[in-house]
């Protein structure tokens, strides 16, 4: 498996290196946004790392830019600002999902395989290319919703049937806190889950979630 990670701090390119030649990786690293869209052009990728804070073009730009030359490649996105505003940004650009800094060696070696998987499964899928030309206009069912990662989010809520928190179902997915918030966010929306209220015998109540059933 090939990773591309931009990021302009030498020692988190080191590390990273490091983290995805342990698992057996191989790995380009690109200085900053523009660079890594060179190399991203040049050399493709199966799952593409990048950070938020970088000169010239930040994060939210070089996901979007990326985004214009492949449809379908993970985007991970590292970051220590946990806001879901932010999060929201980074999703409507065309992120996948998140890894937050510093990083841990065996989280980040779990999400790429999870998002690897998921887009191989999605591949597997395309039998033609006009198959595939079809599903890669279709990878984004609305703006920051990727039909992927909803079908792996939807897959757990109806297999289980019972209701969970977002941290809970981030947990069990293996998707990052602000990336199941805003696909739990959608799903509200489309009327798929609902809502029920938790009462703790202490703190405030708290709210969990529930595919309804068919």
């Amino acid at each position: 498996m090939n990773i591309l990670a931009i990021d302009d701090d030498a020692s988190i390119q080191y590390m990273l290196s490091e983290i995805c030649e342990f698992a057996g990786w191989n790995v380009d690293t690109a200085n900053n946004g523009k660079e890594g869209l060179n190399v991203f052009a040049e050399k493709g990728a199966d799952v593409v790392l990048v950070d938020y804070h970088m000169p010239e073009m930040d994060g939210i730009k070089t996901v979007g830019e990326l985004r214009k030359l492949n449809a379908d490649v993970p985007i991970l996105v590292l970051t220590v600002d946990e806001r879901q505003e932010i999060a929201d940004r980074f999703l409507e650009a065309g992120a996948t999902d998140f890894a937050l800094k510093p990083v841990k060696a065996p989280d980040l070696i779990s999400r790429i395989q999870l998002h690897a998987r998921l887009a191989k499964l999605t591949q597997s899928a395309q039998s033609t290319p006009q198959q595939k030309s079809s599903e890669e206009k279709d990878v984004f069912v609305t703006k920051g919703i990727s039909k992927r990662t909803l079908s792996h989010v939807s897959d757990f809520l109806h297999s289980n049937r019972e209701p969970f928190s977002v941290d809970t179902i981030s947990k069990e997915v293996g998707l990052a806190y602000p990336t199941v918030y805003r696909y739990i966010m959608h799903l509200l929306d489309e009327g798929k889950v609902e809502t029920i209220v938790s009462y703790q015998k202490i703190g405030r109540p708290k709210n969990l979630y529930q595919w309804i059933v068919d």
